[in-house]
């Protein structure tokens, strides 16, 4: 007897517990707090089932929640004690290696993790959780471990500067799947939370349109599109007499490009191409265009497919080959810019 294969989630939250946290420690609960109850939330608003496991990490790497229903999960307060050293690399391979053990029957399982830290490794060689070994030795099981994982694995990682961000592409660590947050403040961290948060969200409406996995997980732009997600995500083309492509020649307002162009302007028909990074509203239609074939594609979906929330979110023009993302514009102001194109829906 066969039935829906429901959508199973494991999250993990790998955080940094070494010495340098103490300023933040109330703060780190705090966030991982509201996270989880975030997490909890959104479940059963997508009926998808999360289960919560968290790793703390300073000389040794510890695991004080394993795979929990997240809505049966207590407060991080009384686990979450910091003192000690870095052992990032360590916290990394144990968090691994220990949930790929998880039973993956009946249900489509998918496992999202962030690792935040405050520094940089310096404690995984001494550690009791690696065979023993040289740093460097270290970050390369990372990367053969990152690589080695498949489709349905997301791992993700919060550093506190470029320094970081450079040694944690150098472990493996997908470019998009690196955030860099500021670990000097309180605001810094409910910041990384927001970042997490936002992420989780892009994983979460990503299941629900069948991608089970991300290598760009902190990035809300053109390189999270391709043919597979396109597809995984169910846009369909626009019929292609619905909609014209015109080319801009010069730095002018929307409505009057699209009346010069031999058009009527109609609030919301007109969409500019994304040129830099900038805040999208809730409420814009986005489009994707396949520079192939000038296909367009369109819907509510196209906002999941970029990892928008249904709420003003940042997004990135990135450097894409193969698509061009375009805004809907409800401004008749908005200044379109020489060398893109209007998208204009007929």
């Amino acid at each position: 007897m066969s039935g829906t294969q429901n959508y199973i989630n494991h999250v993990a939250l790998v955080l940094d517990a070494s010495s340098s946290m103490s300023a933040l420690s109330r703060k780190v609960v705090q966030v991982a707090d509201q996270q989880i109850a975030y997490l909890a939330r959104r479940s059963q608003e997508l009926d998808q089932e999360t289960r919560v496991t968290v790793y703390v990490f300073a000389d040794e790497v510890e695991c004080v929640i394993y795979d929990k229903d997240v809505l049966r999960m207590p407060s991080l307060k009384e686990l979450y004690r910091v003192g000690g050293m870095t052992a990032l690399l360590a916290a990394t391979l144990k968090s691994q290696d220990e949930l790929a053990r998880t039973a993956q029957l009946y249900g489509d399982h998918s496992f999202l993790t962030f690792v935040l830290t405050d520094g940089q490794e310096n404690a995984s060689h001494r550690c009791a959780d690696v065979p023993s070994g040289r740093p460097g030795a270290l970050a390369g099981a990372v990367a053969s471990m990152i690589e080695r994982q498949g489709d349905n694995w997301t791992l993700a990682v919060l550093v506190p500067d470029q320094a970081g961000r450079r040694e944690a592409v150098r472990c493996g660590f997908p470019q998009d799947n690196v955030a860099v947050w500021d670990a000097t403040s309180t605001r810094g961290l409910e910041e990384a939370g927001q970042v997490i948060q936002e992420a989780t969200e892009k994983f979460m409406i990503g299941r629900t349109k069948g991608i089970r996995g991300s290598r760009a997980v902190f990035s809300t732009g053109a390189d999270a599109v391709n043919s597979r997600t396109i597809e995984a995500a169910g846009l369909t083309p626009v019929e292609r007499e619905a909609y014209a492509l015109i080319p801009v020649t010069r730095d002018v307002a929307i409505r009057e490009w699209v009346v010069e162009s031999g058009h009527t302007y109609r609030s919301g028909g007109a969409f500019y191409q994304l040129s830099k990074a900038e805040k999208v509203q809730a409420g814009k239609r986005i489009a994707v265009l396949e520079k192939k074939t000038d296909r367009v594609y369109s819907g509510p979906e196209a906002r999941a497919l970029l990892g928008l929330p249904d709420a003003e979110a940042r997004v990135k023009p990135d450097q894409n080959d193969d698509f061009t993302i375009f805004v809907q514009s409800t401004s008749v102001n908005r200044k379109l810019v020489t060398n893109t194109r209007l998208l204009l829906m007929l």
